[in-house]
C-alpha cells in the first residue's frame, strides 16, 4: 500500500552523478590507497586567524549562544553592504536588501522556494552548477536550458549568449520568470565583462523577468581580470539580485556564511520563507564574518595568489604529460577537456578509470549536465607537490 504514496519533488530529481565517484573514492581509501583528490570545491586551507580569533571571543561571551537572527545580525548585514561599497562603489540598504544566509547554496534554495509558483519557468545556461537547475525543481518549478558559449580564453560570447537567450525567451511556454548568471562560472571558469551586464539589465526589463546572478568566486581572478558586480548597473536592482559565499575567498566553507543582495522584492520573499525555517547563524559566525568583511583583506589575496599557483603547476605538469590545459581567468578550478587518446570514455567513465587506475579523483562534466561531458573540473585543493604526483599518477595511465 505504502508503495502507491509518490514522493513527487524527490522523483523529479536527478540522480546524483557525482555519488558513483565518491563512491569509488571512499572504497579507494578504504582500502588504504591514497586518494589524489580534485573532485570538490572544498577549501583545503585554514581559516584566517583573526576571523579564527573573533570566532572564539565572541563564543566566550554571555549571551552569544542563543537563537540569531534568521536575516543576519544587522552588523553582518551593514559589513556586507560596506563591502559592496568599497569593492563596486554599490549602495545598499541593510535592512530592505541584504539577507545574510548559510553559505550562497542556501540562499539560492530558500530563494527559488520563495518566489517560485508551481509551473514557472527559470533559465539556466549549461553546463551548470547542479543546484543551480535543481532549485527550481525543488520548489516545484521548471527550467528550460540553454547552452553557454566562450572561446578558448574561458571568456563568455555576448553576442551568442544573447541570440541564444532571445530565442529561448521566445519559445518558451510559459514566458521564463527568472534566469541565472554565475561568472566566473562553475564549472567552466568563464568570465564575462561589465558590458554583459548592462545588455543583460536592459533585456530583463525589456522581457520581465528577474536575474539571479552567483559570485561566488568573485575574488579568484587571475592575468589581470576583475569580476564586475551585477548591482554596479544603473537600474539593476529593479531586476537582480546577487549572491557571495565566503567559503573560497575566506577558506570559510565549513561555516556557511553567504548573503543575498539586491531586488527589494526578492529580498522580502528570502526574508519571510527564512523566518519560518530557521534562527540563524550562529551569532559568534557572524560576528566573526562581520571581522572577515571589515578588516585587512590580504588574506584573500594570499588565498589568491595560492590558487594561482597551484593553477600554473597544475597546468605545467599536466602539459608536461601530454594532457594540455588552458588557464582560466578566475575560479579555483580547471575546466579540462579529456585527454585526445581518451575522449572516446567520455566524462563518467574517464573519471572512474582515473581513480581505480591512478588514485586521482576528479569532477565528471557530465554532473554538471550534458554539455560537460567532454570534459573533467579540476578543483584546485591539493598542494603542489600532490599536484605533481597526480601528474606522475596520470602518466602511467595515459601510456597504458
Amino acid at each position: 500500500m505504502f508503495d502507491e504514496i509518490r514522493f513527487n519533488t524527490i522523483e523529479r530529481l536527478p540522480n546524483y552523478v557525482f555519488a558513483e565517484v565518491n563512491t569509488l573514492k571512499m572504497n579507494a581509501r578504504r582500502l588504504g590507497k591514497d586518494i589524489i583528490d580534485f573532485s570538490m570545491g572544498n577549501p583545503d586551507g585554514k581559516t584566517p586567524q583573526h576571523i579564527i580569533d573573533k570566532l572564539c571571543e565572541s563564543a566566550n561571551k554571555d549571551k552569544t549562544s542563543g537563537y540569531s537572527a534568521s536575516i543576519g545580525i544587522f552588523k553582518l548585514r551593514l559589513a556586507i553592504c560596506d563591502w559592496y561599497k568599497r569593492k563596486y562603489n554599490v549602495d545598499l540598504d541593510p535592512e530592505s536588501e541584504v539577507v545574510a544566509t548559510m553559505g550562497s547554496k542556501e540562499g539560492f534554495v530558500n530563494l527559488a522556494r520563495a518566489v517560485i509558483n508551481p509551473g514557472d519557468v527559470a533559465i539556466v545556461p549549461t553546463p551548470a552548477y547542479p543546484i543551480h537547475t535543481q532549485a527550481f525543481i525543488i520548489a516545484g518549478g521548471n527550467v528550460v536550458k540553454m547552452p553557454l558559449i566562450y572561446n578558448e580564453k574561458f571568456e563568455l560570447n555576448e553576442d551568442k549568449f544573447f541570440e541564444i537567450l532571445n530565442i529561448t525567451l521566445q519559445e518558451s511556454i510559459p514566458r521564463p520568470k527568472y534566469l541565472v548568471v554565475n561568472f566566473p562560472h562553475n564549472p567552466t571558469t568563464v568570465t564575462c565583462e561589465k558590458s554583459f551586464y548592462e545588455r543583460l539589465v536592459k533585456i530583463a526589463k525589456q522581457e520581465r523577468f528577474y536575474i539571479i546572478s552567483d559570485i561566488a568566486y568573485a575574488d579568484l581572478t587571475y592575468n589581470s581580470y576583475k569580476t564586475p558586480s551585477i548591482l554596479e548597473i544603473d537600474g539593476a536592482k529593479d531586476v537582480a539580485v546577487e549572491t557571495y559565499t565566503l567559503s573560497k575567498s575566506y577558506n570559510m566553507a565549513g561555516w556557511r556564511v553567504g548573503f543575498v543582495v539586491g531586488n527589494k522584492r526578492l529580498i522580502s520573499a528570502l526574508k519571510k520563507i527564512k523566518s519560518w525555517f530557521d534562527y540563524g547563524m550562529y551569532t559568534p559566525i557572524q560576528v566573526a564574518a562581520t571581522i572577515a568583511l571589515n578588516s585587512d583583506q590580504s588574506c584573500v589575496e594570499n588565498i589568491r595568489l595560492n590558487y594561482e599557483k597551484r593553477m600554473q603547476v597544475l597546468i605545467e605538469s599536466f602539459s608536461n604529460i601530454g594532457w594540455n590545459l588552458l588557464k582560466p581567468n578566475a575560479s579555483m578550478f580547471v575546466w579540462a577537456k579529456l585527454p585526445p587518446q581518451k575522449a572516446h570514455l567520455k566524462s563518467l567513465e574517464f573519471s572512474k578509470q582515473l581513480l581505480q587506475e591512478a588514485n586521482v579523483a576528479v569532477s565528471p562534466g557530465i554532473g554538471f549536465g550534458e554539455a560537460g561531458d567532454d570534459y573533467v573540473r579540476i578543483a584546485l585543493i591539493e598542494n603542489e607537490n600532490r599536484i605533481r604526483q597526480a601528474a606522475r599518477n596520470i602518466k602511467n595511465y595515459l601510456k597504458e
